[in-house]
């Protein structure tokens, strides 16, 4: 694929409030659709099936080695919740000694280590933007703080050989990178890529590039920052991930964004775009 290749989306679904936390799980599409407080499997027809209802947002997810699934919950105490087998929520880690703000995303590693990170703020109630932070939560449910001062941290990625973290920057602008020590705390930060736009939901592909949405469109940038793909839309993406068959089906959740102020649930601009992908997914999730 040339440099800098422009690919063109199609619209798999509509109707979403605002969709975010994309996942490729079993061979369906997962997602969060934050305003309607429903997390949704959309199989490759359209059809959309309402898999759990949750309340607050955000409430971003992943899934544990052994299949049970982590949901960040904001509304009753923050706290990383786990879905058992029989459909029963619990609490998998208290996360209120860590931080007053809500939790934003979650990527969990082979292992069960699961890291979540907070912005540091109260992006609904328009409070002035503070650094966020970075937590550790291993698999007994123990939590710590694993890094600091990071601006508005938002998507997060394993590499595929499980040796870095990989956090989206928003309000840095930036794609940063953490090693992973061998107990699963994290290594000092260093620039993985500058963005041009405010980097949200990533992924990571087979070739080592990030794909991110940032701001009207999703890119592919490479460790450096080269960018040799792009899908231009006509709305905010928020997040992206590979998936499909074979890895190289690329889902975006996007919708128009007029503020936190203006998400609702009766405002349904939410849509799920699919493109084709020049690699396939690797690493997590």
């Amino acid at each position: 694929m040339p440099a800098n290749s422009a690919i063109q989306p199609t619209v798999l679904i509509e109707g979403l409030a605002l969709g975010e936390s994309p996942r490729w799980h079993e061979g369906r599409l997962w997602l969060a659709d934050w305003p309607a407080g429903e997390v949704l499997t959309v199989e490759a027809d359209g059809t959309r099936t309402v898999q759990l209802r949750m309340e607050g947002m955000p409430f971003c997810f992943d899934w544990l080695p052994d299949g049970r699934l982590l949901i960040l919950s904001n509304s009753d105490g923050r706290r990383l919740l786990r879905r058992e087998p029989d459909g029963t929520l619990g609490t998998h880690a208290d996360l209120t000694a860590l931080s007053d703000h809500p939790w934003n995303e979650i990527v969990v590693d082979a292992h069960g280590n699961a890291y979540l990170n907070s912005i540091g703020f109260d992006m609904m109630s328009g409070e002035p933007p503070r650094p966020g932070l970075l937590a550790l939560v291993t698999p007994d449910g123990a939590a710590r703080t694993v890094a600091t001062g990071l601006h508005f941290p938002n998507g997060m990625a394993i590499t595929p050989d499980g040796s870095t973290v990989i956090v989206a920057e928003s309000h840095a602008k930036r794609v940063s990178a953490f090693p992973i020590r061998p107990d699963g705390t994290l290594g000092p930060q260093r620039l993985w890529a500058e963005v041009d736009g405010y980097p949200d939901g990533i992924c990571v592909d087979a070739e080592g590039a990030v794909w991110t949405a940032a701001m009207e469109r999703c890119v592919r940038v490479h460790e450096g920052g080269e960018v040799t793909a792009e899908v231009v839309l006509d709305r905010s993406p928020f997040a992206c991930m590979l998936g499909g068959p074979d890895g190289t089906t690329l889902f975006i959740v996007a919708a128009e964004w007029t503020g936190a102020e203006g998400m609702s649930a009766t405002r349904r601009t939410g849509q799920v775009l699919t493109a084709r992908a020049p690699a396939p997914h690797a690493g997590r999730p």
